[in-house]
C-alpha cells in the first residue's frame, strides 16, 4: 500500500504525489475521501514527473462520487471564479 496526496481531480482521473515508484500502464486500487463520499476505485498509472503522477480511472460503481463532487467544484468555480 502507497500513501499519497491528491493533487488534482477531474471525472477521467486523478493527480498525486506519491514516494514511491509505480511503473507506467500499472493497474492500481485508489482509495480517497470526496466531499460526497468515499472512492473505491481502480486506474492505471499514465503520466509521470518526478513524484507526481497522472492516474486515468478505470470506471466501476465509484465514479457517481467522483462525478458529482467534479460537478460541484465546476458550479463554485463558475460563481466564485477559479
Amino acid at each position: 500500500m502507497l500513501q499519497g496526496h491528491t493533487l488534482d481531480l477531474s471525472e477521467s482521473g486523478v493527480a498525486a504525489m506519491l514516494k514511491m515508484e509505480v511503473p507506467l500502464g500499472e493497474l492500481v486500487e485508489l482509495e480517497f475521501e470526496l466531499p460526497y463520499g468515499k472512492v473505491h476505485t481502480h486506474a492505471t498509472a499514465r503520466q509521470r514527473s518526478a513524484f507526481r503522477y497522472g492516474f486515468q480511472f478505470v470506471w466501476d460503481q465509484a465514479s457517481e462520487a467522483v462525478k458529482t463532487t467534479c460537478r460541484q467544484l465546476e458550479r463554485e468555480q463558475a460563481l466564485f471564479g477559479a
